[in-house]
């Protein structure tokens, strides 16, 4: 058995906890103590946030959208293997560390998809790249946490109230598309979703392919 090896660490945005970058052989991991938050070998839903919400902007001339989370990458590239080379894809990352990892140890996994013409790559908050402009976004994706309930970051709570689902749609276009990935199901979520004026499609998914844990996305359209 190969042994995990710890390349790296981080603290989260409020200090409080620790992010470590781990490999074995040619899979990597990151964890938040005993929380595994991401593997290499497990992308199906992170890339199935993508593939979903880029079906639902379909045909669109020069789509923009706004990824928050840049995590192992597995959503950017698939949202770039689904759009056309017109396509402008924002990635706000709150850990600068973690960009590093991806331009570094982890640039294998990323295959230079940060260096593609169609990604901007911002070490910022999502939440703030949210309220900055109205009607600015086809789609806004949202895996910064393990879902509507922070682990990592308790001020990730506040894209997931009622006041931060009303910022998001005033940034969506209309009929454009929010994305939230989470590890399981919220009753909650769907419901101020609903409350905040989104159609609601609560979709499950596997970790990996046909296999693996199930994870929900929600895929809630702007229908002004």
């Amino acid at each position: 058995m190969i042994p995990w090896v710890q390349l790296a660490s981080a603290r989260t945005p409020d200090g409080a906890q620790e992010l470590r970058l781990k490999r074995r052989g040619n899979e990597f991991s990151i964890m938040l103590g005993t929380n595994e938050l991401m593997n290499s070998r497990l992308s199906g839903s992170e890339e199935a946030l993508a593939r979903l919400s880029c079906e639902r902007i379909a045909g669109r001339k020069q789509p923009r959208l706004l990824i928050g989370g840049l995590g192992m990458g597995f959503t950017l590239r698939a949202a770039l293997a689904a759009l056309d080379g017109d396509a402008a894809v924002t990635v706000a990352e709150l850990v600068p560390e973690v960009v590093a990892w991806a331009r570094g140890p982890m640039s294998r996994i990323f295959d230079g998809c940060l260096d593609d013409p169609r990604v901007t790559v911002r070490e910022a908050d999502v939440g703030q790249l949210i309220k900055a402009d109205a009607a600015a976004w086809d789609a806004i994706l949202l895996d910064v946490d393990n879902g509507p309930e922070g682990i990592v970051y308790k001020g990730n709570d506040s894209l997931y109230g009622a006041a931060g689902l009303a910022a998001a749609r005033a940034a969506l276009r209309p009929g454009g598309v929010l994305a939230v990935w989470s590890q399981g199901p919220d009753s909650g979520f769907t419901r101020r979703l609903k409350q905040a004026g989104f159609a609601v499609e609560e979709i499950s998914t596997r970790a990996n392919g046909k296999r693996g844990a199930r994870h929900v996305i929600w895929i809630a359209t702007n229908g002004r």
